[in-house]
């Protein structure tokens, strides 16, 4: 029964795919700039321009672009940037790690700060703690996470000098672990790596610290609707009428809770995989996003688009991985 369920939701992820960058070819294409121009310089003849885009297939209708790049995307092959001279694949390969590794430790401060305050403001009807919920939840929506990203610099490097310095992942002092998962933090705790687990834990702090304030509003307000929702319900106030304790009366209302909760997360890290861009940007962490955000600025049409394939496959498996959370936590879906 699993194996035919995740059968079916991939069967799906194939047009989901292929929409998603027809639609972002064709978007890319409208970003002003020529790259043979970007490439040759200002003073280059038009003759060398012409050549170079014969050469680069910019010449060919636009359909034909799309079913020559479509082709290679099957084959593995997203081109090469002219910024790098190296294989778009190589450089998302070895610059994803780091955006993943912010994300989803931001995401995870997001919940640890989220949810628990979302389950207590639902809790407490009243109180300072449902007030500072609903404060909180509207001061997250508001506040641009680049803005809080330089005032947390400015507070706690600048003034203080708590944090390490907005430049990277790790101390450039410091000798790089050797790569098992991509995460510094993760791959310097595996190999004991004392020095380079330090250093690469307070560059982390700091644009973590950011995604997590930002980004536990919406998991707060989910969480706070979907457990006073179900407190409300039939079945809850039938287990209070018994006597059972408060706590696991709780617990039932936040598993019924859980779906939409889960929802809302999933939908967060498929949206922090490129809406932190200025965070990287911020704090110069050379991910994926700032090295998209480099091709649109110099006119690379590889890195964008391969940034972009990169992205949706990773949020196609994230939806993927809820709908199998969805299996476990909701009998109704195996059927």
């Amino acid at each position: 029964m699993l194996l035919r369920y995740i059968a079916r939701r991939i069967l799906y992820v194939i047009p989901q795919l292929f929409g998603i960058i027809l639609v972002s070819f064709l978007l890319v294409k409208l970003i002003p700039g020529d790259p043979a121009v970007m490439m040759l310089g200002p003073t280059a003849s038009e003759q060398s321009l012409a050549a170079l885009r014969d050469k680069m297939g910019y010449s060919k209708p636009l359909w034909q672009q799309f079913t020559y790049y479509i082709g290679a995307v099957v084959h593995g092959d997203l081109g090469s940037s002219w910024q790098t001279t190296r294989p778009v694949t190589e450089d998302l390969f070895q610059r994803f790690p780091a955006t993943l590794e912010l994300v989803t430790f931001g995401l995870l401060a997001a919940i640890a700060i989220g949810f628990p305050l979302g389950v207590a403001a639902a809790r407490l009807q009243s109180g300072p703690v449902r007030k500072f919920a609903g404060y909180y939840g509207l001061l997250a929506g508001a506040m641009p996470d680049f803005w809080l990203a330089l005032v947390l610099i400015y507070i706690f490097y600048t003034r203080l000098g708590w944090s390490a310095p907005p430049l990277g992942r790790i101390d450039m002092a410091v000798e790089l672990p050797k790569t098992v998962t991509g995460s510094l933090v993760i791959d310097s705790l595996i190999v004991g790596d004392i020095d380079a687990l330090s250093s690469s834990f307070r560059h982390l702090v700091l644009p973590v610290l950011t995604l997590g304030i930002v980004n536990a509003g919406p998991i707060l307000k989910m969480t706070q609707t979907t457990v006073t929702r179900a407190f409300s319900s039939e079945f809850v106030r039938y287990a209070e009428m018994c006597g059972l304790p408060r706590r696991v009366v709780l617990r039932q209302a936040v598993r019924v809770a859980l779906p939409a909760v889960v929802t809302i997360i999933s939908v967060l890290y498929g949206f922090l995989i490129g809406g932190a861009v200025l965070v990287e940007i911020v704090f110069s962490w050379g991910g994926a996003g700032q090295y998209a955000v480099q091709g649109v600025l110099n006119a690379d049409v590889n890195p964008v688009l391969g940034f972009v394939v990169f992205s949706a496959v990773l949020s196609l498996i994230i939806y993927l991985a809820v709908d199998l959370i969805y299996f476990a936590l909701d009998p109704r879906t195996r059927g």
